[in-house]
């Protein structure tokens, strides 16, 4: 049964990714962790590659480079990542197990249950509810 029409993806080679020298890259992905997980930009709906290319003073092709080559992932999953992380400790957290689920896909920056359910099930294999009951502090 395939919960949540998740399709797993192919790789493949982008020419664009050897056009970014290795000390650049290193540089890059230092800048990315920094402003989506140090800053909490992954929080914001709305920051999307073209932004963080803005914050960084490069293009988007290089800001893919260099998540594809660093990350092993595109842009979109890595800012999900980041997101499912926070989740995962919010639904263990006994200040928030009154929050619904909404609240915590609105508070992770997810811009919608379904879009929140779906990443939470593709790097889990669990639904945020399921996490929520098996981890509970008590």
């Amino acid at each position: 049964m395939v919960k949540y029409n998740i399709n797993l993806s192919t790789k493949k080679e982008a020419a664009y990714r050897a056009l970014v020298s290795p000390k650049l890259m290193g540089q890059l992905k230092v800048r990315i962790v920094n402003i989506l997980l140090k800053k909490k930009k992954y929080k914001d709906k709305d920051y999307s590659a073209k932004r963080l290319a803005e914050d960084l003073g490069t293009n988007t092709r290089y800001v893919s480079a260099v998540v594809n080559v660093c990350f092993d992932m595109n842009y979109t999953s890595l800012v999900n990542k980041y997101r499912i992380d926070n989740a995962k400790a919010l639904l263990v957290d006994k200040r928030y197990r009154n929050l619904r689920m909404e609240e915590i896909s609105d508070m992770c920056g997810f811009s919608n249950r379904q879009s929140f359910y779906a990443a939470f099930y593709k790097y889990t294999g669990v639904t945020p509810r399921r996490y929520k009951l098996d981890n509970a502090k008590l």
